[in-house]
Formats: structure tokens, C-alpha cells, sequence
């Protein structure tokens, strides 16, 4: 089985000596820690049966959030955590994405766009929940996802944010429930995302590198309506501690290019794709998060 792990094991030299000089230590640590992965770099743990004392070797896991191998078993304590506290009731999943044109730019500037990624989006749903038109409540209770890659590893950054259909008043006491098809308006969202947004920019000093042409579009912003808040978590729980791509969607390594399998949105066929082994990593990397940085947040009531 071609793994993430062999082809940096076989490919990173390469790569570091093409690009190391440029190269984020971020992007460093990950490649070392993907390579070291269940090697005795890692330690080893020694277990003896009991019974007729033989003995097996283990190597360690790496333990790094980026690593394909260490993640899995994560999600899944991750989601049974999150099912047993959700509340009962319809959900919501809210979903902000930026322009294309401003893609690259939070490339180069990760760790001051993405935390004004979580402060404009979270403020949008705090300011609009207090709204009485909308639910009148000032309390709501909602937590959020960074996702940074599409399904062929292209840079997306967006955040899904997970939502109970109604928030607390501390004025009264009282549970304000929306209704059941609508909590929102996307539109209202999008303006008020966008210019939160810039005035967060404006306060790291980058907004004067930022395109114009962005702030004169609008900005997609998506709300959809859930059931109940499993459905919605289940569909969030993969991207809460999955990687880019998982080892078992790479095909095969051949002729210097990397095969791999992926759908399309709204598709449930797998297609496959080929990129020049160098490219492959480079798409990889360009998700790694800055060191520390949390990728997953809980506001109001929830946190």
C-alpha cells in the first residue's frame, strides 16, 4: 500500500533540496514527523503475552496532527464526545467561505487570516442572533471547523460551523427557538462576514495588500437546514482531524507522478488523478496549519 509516509520517505530529499530554503518550518516538522512515523525514531513499546510470554515490538505513532496514520482513531472519540452533548432539536450547519482572489493572500499571512476567519464569522452569528426579527436570543451555542483544501488538494479555505436551532436570552431565562427551515439570512451574513473581516485586517496592518476587487464582490455564505445535530456532526467529525487526503485514496506512485482518487461535489463516483510527485507534496504541505494554531472552536453556551 503506497502511504504518505513512503512517499516522503522516497520523494522529501528531493523536495527539501528543490524548496528548502524556502520552506516553512512547519512544513519541516510535518515531512520529519511523517517519515519518522512507527519507526524506532518514534520509541518503541514491548508487550509480552501472559500466556505463552511471546513478545511483540511496536513502534510509536508520531502523533502529528497532519500525519494520515495518527488521526483516525480520533475522529471517532471526537464524535461520540460531541453526539452524547448535542441538543436535542433541529441544526443548523453554516458554512463561510471567502473569494478566490484573496486565496493566495491568506496563503502567505495563515495564522492572522484564519484567526479573523473564526472572529468575523463567529461575530456574524453572534450579532445576528441577537436580532429579534431572527431568534432574540444573546446567548447562542455553536462550534466551528477550519477546512483549507478541495477535493484535489486545491487551497480552500472556509469554516463549517455546527449550530442549534435557537439560542438563550439572559434577559428572560428562556430557550428562543428559530424556525425549523431557516436561521439566518445568508445575505446579511455574507455583508457582515466581509466587513469584519476587513476591519480585522485592518487592525494586523494587511488590508492595503488585499485586492480591491475582493471587497467589491459578494461573499458566499451558505445555511442550511440539518435535522438534528448527528447528521451534522457525523459530516463534520472526518474534517475535524483528517489530513489533506488520506493514504488510502493514493492509487500508485509511477513515472514520477502520484495517482489519486477523488469525487467531485455532489458526486458519489470516485474519479482519479495524476500530479508530478513534487507538486503532490506541495499541494500537501500548503494545508499545514501554523504551530498551535486550533482549527476547531466553540462559542457561547458550548464552549
Amino acid at each position: 500500500m503506497i502511504t504518505m509516509n513512503k512517499i516522503f520517505q522516497h520523494y522529501a530529499p528531493e523536495y527539501i533540496e528543490r524548496f528548502g530554503d524556502h520552506m516553512p518550518f512547519e512544513h519541516r516538522n510535518v515531512i520529519d514527523a511523517i517519515i519518522n512515523c512507527r519507526t524506532p525514531s518514534c520509541g518503541t513499546m514491548i508487550y509480552q503475552c501472559q500466556q505463552c510470554g511471546h513478545t511483540h515490538i511496536v513502534y510509536r505513532s508520531c502523533g502529528n496532527r497532519h500525519c494520515p496514520t495518527c488521526q483516525h482513531h480520533k475522529s471517532h472519540q471526537w464524535l461520540t464526545k460531541q453526539v452524547d452533548r448535542q441538543l436535542p432539536g433541529h441544526h443548523f450547519m453554516i458554512t463561510f467561505t471567502v473569494p478566490h482572489q484573496l486565496r493566495r493572500f491568506i496563503r502567505t499571512h495563515q495564522r492572522p487570516c484564519y484567526a479573523a476567519l473564526f472572529t468575523a464569522s463567529s461575530e456574524t452569528i453572534k450579532k445576528l442572533v441577537h436580532d429579534k426579527k431572527y431568534i432574540g436570543g444573546d446567548l447562542p451555542g455553536f462550534f466551528g471547523v477550519l477546512h483549507t483544501w478541495g477535493r484535489q488538494l486545491t487551497y480552500h479555505p472556509h469554516i463549517h460551523y455546527v449550530v442549534p436551532g435557537g439560542a438563550l436570552s439572559t434577559k428572560d431565562n428562556r430557550w428562543h427557538p428559530s424556525r425549523i427551515d431557516f436561521f439566518l439570512p445568508v445575505k446579511a451574513m455574507s455583508t457582515i462576514f466581509k466587513a469584519t473581516f476587513r476591519d480585522e485586517m485592518r487592525k494586523s496592518n494587511l488590508d492595503s495588500d488585499i485586492p480591491e476587487e475582493v471587497w467589491d464582490q459578494d461573499w458566499v455564505v451558505n445555511c442550511q437546514a440539518v435535522g438534528t445535530g448527528t447528521h451534522s456532526i457525523e459530516y463534520l467529525a472526518p474534517y475535524v482531524f483528517k489530513v489533506a487526503i488520506s493514504n488510502s485514496r493514493i492509487i500508485k506512485v509511477e513515472d514520477g507522478k502520484v495517482w489519486f482518487r477523488y469525487k467531485k461535489p455532489h458526486s458519489n463516483r470516485w474519479r482519479t488523478m495524476a500530479v508530478d510527485v513534487m507538486e503532490f507534496m506541495r499541494r500537501f504541505l500548503q494545508h499545514v496549519l501554523p504551530t498551535g494554531f486550533m482549527k476547531v472552536r466553540y462559542y457561547g453556551f458550548l464552549a
